[in-house]
């Protein structure tokens, strides 16, 4: 069976347990302010995390296991699976969203093609939605917008790159990734997001971390054993924790219950995340 053709997006109840884990009661119609508090809802409550790829649990790019890891697991993710997840929910809500493919800058370097899943959400104009790029921007962004576009977490400005409709968005003056023309359907995606869970070559399968922005717009990490505090204003604070400290602290400030620490926080120095 074709699960992902058999999906027919999300039920009522399931769009409403979903709406509650991320604290919205009342999304009300599609507008831009709705999905500016939408998306920062999403970010103060739902982690990025990777997880499942220390863990031995496998990622699954299907809508209906992106959607339930979020609300019935209670978990987060990285870009496929939040991006992907939240993009039902927008759709549930009556967005019209597409799906971006774009490559990560590191330094002058970029990763590889569909390194990373960003959103379209077009209302009268285009947006920029990504709950999926850990410390970004809070707000979505006008797709279409050339200038400076001020936000809680910085200044982004989305630039042309070339003649072909191919975009880098870069925020305080440091590119973060580059948007590929076109939109495409989440099976894409697959290839890279198996390499991303599975390349000794990957970021994600060196280090496991979990991180999500904090009422106050700062930000709680925990990478490895190592849980990282970081202010408003950039200010932060390190502590080392112990095994049983870090699962506490799971549950504590990530609301994620596990039986064992994630295999890479045993066996490798932690990587402090921002």
């Amino acid at each position: 069976m074709d699960h992902e053709k058999a999906y027919e997006g999300l039920a009522p109840a399931v769009r409403a347990a979903y709406l509650e884990r991320i604290g919205v009661t009342e999304p009300g119609p599609p507008s831009a302010e709705g999905l500016a508090r939408l998306q920062e809802a999403h970010l103060r409550a739902v982690p990025f995390e990777n997880l499942s790829i220390h863990l031995g649990e496998p990622v699954v790019l299907e809508p209906a296991a992106l959607v339930a890891k979020v609300v019935d697991r209670r978990r987060g993710g990285f870009c496929y699976e939040l991006n992907g997840a939240f993009a039902e929910l927008l759709r549930s809500l009556g967005y019209r969203v597409s799906l971006l493919a774009a490559r990560v800058f590191d330094g002058e370097r970029l990763g590889p093609p569909f390194d990373h899943l960003a959103l379209r959400v077009d209302l009268d104009e285009p947006w920029l939605v990504d709950v999926g790029f850990g410390r970004f921007t809070r707000l979505p962004l006008r797709l279409d917008g050339r200038g400076e576009q001020p936000d809680p977490h910085g200044t982004a400005v989305i630039r042309p790159f070339g003649e072909h409709g191919v975009l880098d968005v870069v925020l305080d003056g440091t590119p973060q990734y580059r948007i590929d023309h076109g939109t495409h359907p989440l099976a894409d995606f697959g290839p890279t997001c198996w390499w991303q869970a599975t390349s000794p070559q990957s970021p994600f399968t060196r280090a496991d971390t979990c991180s999500m922005l904090t009422a106050d717009g700062g930000r709680t990490t925990l990478s490895g054993t190592r849980l990282i505090r970081t202010a408003a204003d950039g200010s932060r604070t390190e502590e080392q924790l112990t095994d049983a400290g870090a699962l506490s602290a799971y549950r504590e400030y990530f609301g994620i219950v596990l039986d064992r620490l994630p295999a890479a926080a045993t066996r490798a120095p932690a990587v402090a995340a921002t």
